[in-house]
This record gives C-alpha cells, sequence and structure tokens, in this order.
C-alpha cells in the first residue's frame, strides 16, 4: 500500500521520479509499470499496472450499449496511458495530463493505497480547503466498520 506525501519536481520533459518509500511497494507483478489516468480534481493517478489490470476487469464489465457507461470509458481512456520506469525510477507523463492537473514543475506526490496521486501543490491545497466539514467529520462519517 502506498502511503505518505512528497513534494517532487517534474523535469523539463516531464519525467517525474517515484519517491524511494513509494517503489518499496511496488510488487514484482506491475513490471515496474504504471498506468497514468485522470484523477478527480484535476490530479493525475498513477496505478502499478497489476492493481490497473484489477480495475480493468470491472471495466469490461461495463454495458456498452449504456451511454453514460461508453462516454466514461471514452473519457477515461483518451487520457490513459502507461510506462515503464526506467534506471532512474521515473516515469514519463503525458503532456496532456500534465495540462489536465494543471502541473508545470513541483508536484505533491500522494500515496493514496493502490494508487500513487500527482497533484499541482496550490490545486492540492484548494482542495484540501474546499471542504466545509473538517477531517474530524468527514472520518466520523466514513469511517463506519
Amino acid at each position: 500500500m502506498f502511503r505518505g506525501q512528497f513534494t517532487y519536481s517534474i523535469d523539463d520533459k516531464g519525467r517525474l521520479a517515484i519517491p524511494a518509500k513509494l517503489r518499496k511497494q511496488i510488487t514484482p507483478e506491475s513490471n515496474d509499470t504504471f498506468v497514468m489516468v485522470k484523477g478527480f480534481s484535476r490530479c493525475i493517478d498513477l496505478y502499478p499496472l497489476d492493481e490497473w489490470q484489477k480495475i480493468e476487469e470491472k471495466l469490461l464489465q461495463l454495458n456498452l450499449f449504456n451511454e453514460q457507461h461508453t462516454k466514461f470509458l471514452r473519457m477515461l481512456s483518451s487520457f490513459a496511458s502507461d510506462d515503464k520506469m526506467d534506471s532512474q525510477s521515473r516515469i514519463l507523463i503525458p503532456k496532456k495530463l500534465l495540462e489536465y492537473a494543471e502541473i508545470e514543475k513541483e508536484v505533491i506526490i500522494l500515496g493514496a493505497l493502490k494508487k500513487i496521486e500527482v497533484w499541482n501543490p496550490k490545486n492540492f491545497e484548494n482542495y484540501l480547503m474546499s471542504s466545509p466539514e473538517t477531517y474530524e467529520e468527514i472520518a466520523a462519517k466514513v469511517m463506519v466498520f
């Protein structure tokens, strides 16, 4: 599981180094490959290949004759890309994903359990501040066991 927050930079070619602490959690089944898609709230989601394959299995169950399902698949796949980490543990993030997330140089990298999120720091701060509810109030609603 991916955990933690890191501040990194994207290089001029659009490459992002995956933090060592997060790399330790990548399973051999992923073959050091990530699938990148649009995240919610203007971030980029990075899924190790093995985790993405589980999502694809669920996506294959969508009804292709349902316009909403088809539209979602088109929207998701039009931004989807994959890349294998290079010898310096970097992945190349496509320009259209960087533009979607409004990322220029500095990024916040979040370990989000089964995925990694990449954020423009200002967008991440705005996202956290946008909720009218406090952390404690949200936790009380979602952490019901």
